[in-house]
């Protein structure tokens, strides 16, 4: 029985095909920290119209990633884009389009899977650009500090989307 469920535990949690990845920054004595988990693209169209299978179609709700929903935390009140948003815990989503996403953050955590948030629960949502990027085999998030922010990088395919962390000092 033990040996069975050693190899269940291999199958479900470490052998999965988007590994999870925590990525983390500080700035001024604010700690941000992400958990996602990686797809690749193996040759799909990765955005674009539901109509052309996109995986990820424009207009449609998107975990960014695969696996669990993607959560993210802050240590400190930070700024979210442009709003304000407590220290915690969040669920974190994106509505993509072709020219800007929409960003979210939801109070509602541990989801598996594609399921939708409870829109209710969203804490805050902001619009984003789309920018062109050289194309990329598996989706990656990055933190990266700078003097004014942490910027929250989601790049895939050839697409990049940057959303700016803004923390007090």
């Amino acid at each position: 029985v033990l040996a069975g469920a050693t190899a269940a535990w291999v199958i479900l949690v470490g052998n999965k095909r988007s590994p999870e990845q925590l990525v983390s920054a500080q700035l001024a004595g604010t700690e941000v920290k992400v958990t996602y988990c990686r797809p690749f693209k193996k040759g799909r169209l990765i955005f674009g119209e539901e109509a052309a299978s996109a995986l990820v179609p424009y207009g449609k709700y998107w975990r960014l990633g695969a696996n669990a929903s993607t959560e993210i935390s802050f240590s400190k009140d930070v700024q979210f884009g442009d709003k304000p948003v407590q220290a915690g815990t969040y669920r974190m989503y994106a509505i993509p389009g072709a020219q800007s996403w929409t960003v979210a953050l939801n109070s509602e955590l541990g989801q598996w899977g594609a399921l939708e948030p409870d829109y209710t629960k969203d804490v805050t949502r902001i619009e984003v650009p789309v920018n062109a990027n050289p194309e990329l085999e598996q989706f990656t998030l990055t933190l990266t500090p700078d003097s004014a922010a942490v910027n929250m990088d989601f790049a895939w395919d050839q697409t990049i989307v940057r959303v700016p962390i803004g923390v007090q000092k």
